[in-house]
């Protein structure tokens, strides 16, 4: 339907232009033909001129203007679909998808039929993954465009994520029947057939996917592909003897894919660990410098069997001094018989080399050739990395140190001493080796970036950041050009490490980073919409849409959101105080000694704060410059992108609804992070502190069907009790959600009180530290008069039987008073005995024997700084004394 308003032949002659000037990014030239046609008196209210005028505003950066000119337009000219088209693709710049999707149908209420309309709202409807909607607006293309292959392409592709497999199948066959002449190595229609054999796959058609891509595996030109899924789909129609020699012949090609070897023996139907075992000798033979055949045999083998096979694997390892060779092994060590094996070898191999210079006493008898020097020092580093694993720092220690003594400058010693000091629970002394081995290679970016790693795991974020500077651009600062990287490592142990320090904000902020990758990576979607489409990578596309569904059930994002959720939660607990309501101290009843020392003190931090304010301002005037930059390439390259807040700490960690903001992290996570027990646990402590029953009820019920032993969820149910009785004393509960709870809870507890069922928990669990813990933390819970009680219960627990890990979160309980109350007496004693039994961990050190500890390095460095400037004294005195007898020489 036209305009209301349309134009006559002149002004439309400039309107035309001025499309083409936005097309074009013209964006100077297309505001002075918008002037033009507004200039007339007859048009100066013409929508579709204002329209487009607050379009290439906002293309110009000029984002209130534009929406006020958009917004005019369409007031004056509610029925032209080029107004609401305009409002729609102002409100996608804005990624306001929703609303955009609303404008482009009002704009199709008025011009049903036009394409660029049709495909726009396509694009933000896959975006969104409306799928029902996108298969419509796909076959209202098809209808308008029935002769182009994107039509049929994206007509079947939206039946495809719908799972009507059959109507993709068939609209994928009469597309195929319809093309007349397909050239040699038609590399986008080699790719139609395989998608749709993809499809056929999908909808378990198997003997018809296996006919087709025999029919048309002349027209494939990705053999490799071909020859996969044709193996795969043989095994699956029991047709194993057709499998065998494809994936002989894939094993030829590459002799390092492990899932060839899996395939091939399910073709051949070899289950017997002996039978499996021969046929991989069979490819040790055939391919002698291959690693599959020789490591996969020690995932079946047992026994004798296995002593022999991983004898072999290991002493090749050792001899040609492979670093990963423990890494490749670890997996073994999960059953104790195979790791028992491997420490028996190990140990064998260090003794017979340390004697002889030969793996064992047979080989030294049989006048074997000795082995490289090298190998010991690799094996008595495979026997270090072997205890750690097994948390015996000390053996762990002791094999190191032999490795260093040999070799003191082989940097993977360095690196392990530094990991086995990390296990014990000392991550200073951990990241002084990581130094020490960056230090050997600076050059080297994994080194580099793992003694970065350490840093942070030691609370050293600012030296953290200086290691990084060495490979980042220079003239911006290294946090700001990691965080353009997308270096969601260092971002997730930043956050972790301002938790640990209590600056939350700082924490938040890293959190909100990691979040915005994510939210980009999602929006990068939109650059492969029309392009895998045009380019034909429909396998890639489907793969990457299906990606983008699960992103955020990434490791780097579950990490960023818990540390947000636990510190969001930390400040509901514990608001911070704002600066307004800090209580100052009352000077006038100072003596004049103390007021002396206050005095000097606060000479001392304004002098400390007008240089850090100083500092600071120089890096927000760089931070702004490189902001400013960033923002123009953006201008150039995104002009529709919308410019983001930046994450300032001090408003993260003072927000008026911390809970409402720990939600917004949550929900991604109990969507895509369901099968992991931490997410409802940590539901429930949100809605916990927001007295939402039915919802904790919900977090609890989930957390049951993914572990029902888990000991935290002991203690959420005792909460939760609790907490609907409360709630039930002050007013009573809806008929119908007291029927939920009713039934609720005698699933729970049966007929059982709290009290009784936090007793027969801890009988049941009396053997497990963690179940104790929650039952000690419920036992307090409900009766504060039992506090003694509940302390003895988790400190009487024999520390020999813990780990590390658990006696620290059993000490922090007690250090903190958060759990049991404030127990300094019995923390001290805890601590005290804990550091007897891990007296590597750090947690469990005195201060003054950390602070001891660091004099005695400092003077230990300042020795070696003392030697090393007497050594360059002698040299250069030496030098000269060479230098003076050589000019004496010439002179005579």
């Amino acid at each position: 339907m036209p305009s209301n308003d349309p134009l006559p032949p002149k002004e439309g002659a400039l309107f035309r232009k001025l499309l083409k000037c936005y097309e074009l990014k013209q964006y100077k030239n297309g505001l002075k033909l918008a002037k033009q046609i507004l200039s007339n008196p007859k048009y100066m209210e013409h929508g579709e001129t204002l329209a487009m005028k607050g379009l290439t505003l906002n293309g110009l950066g000029r984002r209130e203007e534009a929406y006020k000119y958009v917004r005019l337009g369409l007031r004056n000219d509610l029925r032209s679909h080029v107004c609401w088209h305009v409002y729609g693709l102002l409100q996608r710049s804005d990624k306001k998808y929703d609303e955009a999707i609303k404008c482009y149908r009002n704009a199709l209420k008025w011009e049903k039929d036009n394409l660029q309309i049709l495909k726009d709202l396509s694009l933000l409807q896959i975006q969104m993954r409306d799928l029902e909607g996108y298969k419509e607006t796909r076959h209202h293309l098809f209808t308008l465009r029935p002769s182009q292959q994107a039509s049929w392409i994206g007509f079947a592709m939206s039946y495809h994520l719908v799972r009507d497999y059959d109507m993709a199948n068939n609209i994928l066959e009469t597309f195929s029947q319809s093309q007349n002449s397909i050239e040699a190595h038609d590399y986008r229609h080699s790719e139609l057939l395989l998608y749709q054999n993809q499809i056929l796959i999908e909808s378990e058609r198997l003997q018809q996917a296996l006919d087709h891509l025999i029919k048309y595996e002349p027209q494939i030109v990705d053999k490799l592909a071909v020859r996969e899924t044709m193996g795969d789909l043989y095994i699956k129609l029991q047709q194993q003897e057709k499998a065998v020699p494809i994936f002989e012949s894939l094993i030829r090609r590459n002799p390092e894919n492990v899932l060839y070897y899996e395939q091939y023996l399910a073709a051949r139907q070899l289950t017997d660990p002996s039978a499996v075992v021969a046929a991989y000798r069979v490819f040790q033979e055939q391919y002698p410098r291959a690693l599959c055949p020789r490591r996969l045999p020690l995932n079946v083998a047992s026994g004798s069997e296995f002593r022999i096979v991983a004898d072999e694997y290991l002493r090749r390892g050792l001899r040609k001094g492979i670093p990963p060779l423990f890494v490749n092994v670890r997996t073994l060590h999960q059953k104790s018989e195979k790791a028992t094996t491997i420490e028996e070898l190990a140990l064998q191999y260090f003794e017979n080399l340390t004697r002889s210079g030969h793996f064992s006493r047979e080989d030294a008898d049989a006048g074997v050739p000795v082995e490289p020097a090298s190998a010991l020092v690799w094996t008595a580093l495979f026997l270090a990395q072997h205890y750690d694993y097994m948390r015996d720092t000390d053996r762990a220690l002791e094999y190191i140190n032999v490795a260093i003594d040999h070799t003191p400058t082989l940097i993977e010693l360095l690196i392990t001493k530094g990991r086995i000091f990390k296990h014990a629970g000392d991550p200073v002394e951990a990241y002084v080796w990581l130094e020490e081995a960056q230090s050997m290679d600076t050059a080297d970016r994994y080194i580099n970036s793992k003694c970065a790693k350490y840093m942070l795991r030691a609370n050293m974020v600012s030296e953290a950041e200086e290691i990084c500077a060495k490979f980042t651009r220079e003239g911006v600062s290294a946090m700001d050009n990691l965080n353009e990287m997308q270096c969601m490592w260092f971002q997730t142990e930043c956050a972790l490490a301002y938790q640990r320090m209590g600056r939350w904000g700082e924490s938040l902020k890293k959190c909100h980073e990691v979040e915005r990758h994510f939210a980009e990576i999602v929006e990068d979607q939109f650059d492969f919409h029309t392009y895998c489409m045009r380019k034909m990578t429909l396998r890639a596309y489907v793969g990457l849409l299906r990606l983008e569904d699960v992103l955020r059930q990434h490791p780097f994002y579950f990490k960023a959101a818990k540390c947000a959720i636990e510190v969001y939660i930390r400040l509901y607990d514990k608001p911070l105080k704002s600066e307004a309501t800090i209580e100052e101290i009352d000077i006038e009843n100072l003596p004049p000694s103390e007021l002396k020392k206050l005095r000097s003190k606060q000479r001392k931090a304004k002098k400390k704060a007008e240089l850090e304010s100083a500092q600071a301002a120089q890096a927000q005037v760089k931070r702004e410059q490189h902001q400013k930059s960033k923002q123009q390439a953006n201008q150039e390259t995104d002009p529709d992108a919308p410019q983001l807040d930046e994450l300032v700490a001090d408003k993260l960690e003072r927000t008026d609804d911390p809970l409402e903001k720990a939600i917004d992290f949550l929900k991604p996570l109990q969507q895509l992070a369901k099968e992991r027990i931490e997410t409802h646990l940590l539901a429930f402590e949100v809605y916990y502190r927001k007295n939402k029953l039915l919802l904790m009820l919900q977090s609890i019920q989930r957390a049951r069907a993914v572990n029902p032993s888990h000991p935290e969820l002991h203690s959420c149910i005792i909460r939760f009790m609790k907490s609907l009785a409360a709630t039930i004393k002050q007013q009573p509960l809806n008929d119908h959600v007291q029927q939920v709870l009713d039934k609720a809870t005698k699933e729970l507890i049966g007929n059982r009180t709290p009290q009784q069922l936090n007793d027969e928990f801890i009988a049941k669990h009396n053997a497990s530290i963690l179940h104790l813990y929650e039952g000690a933390r419920s036992l307090y819970e409900l009766d504060h008069s039992k506090r003694a009680a509940a302390i003895k219960l988790v400190t009487s627990f024999n520390l020999s039987k813990m780990t590390l890990e658990e006696a620290i979160k059993v000490y922090t309980a007690l250090r903190d008073g958060d759990v049991f109350g404030e127990c300094d007496s019995e923390a001290a004693a805890y601590q005290q005995a804990c550091h007897e039994r891990f007296q590597y961990a750090r947690v469990f050190r005195n201060v003054e024997e950390l602070e001891a500890q660091l004099q005695e390095k400092e003077a230990a460095k300042l020795r070696a700084e003392e030697e090393q400037q007497q050594l360059n004294h002698i040299n250069f005195s030496s030098s000269e004394q060479v230098s003076d007898s050589v000019t004496a020489a010439a002179a005579s």
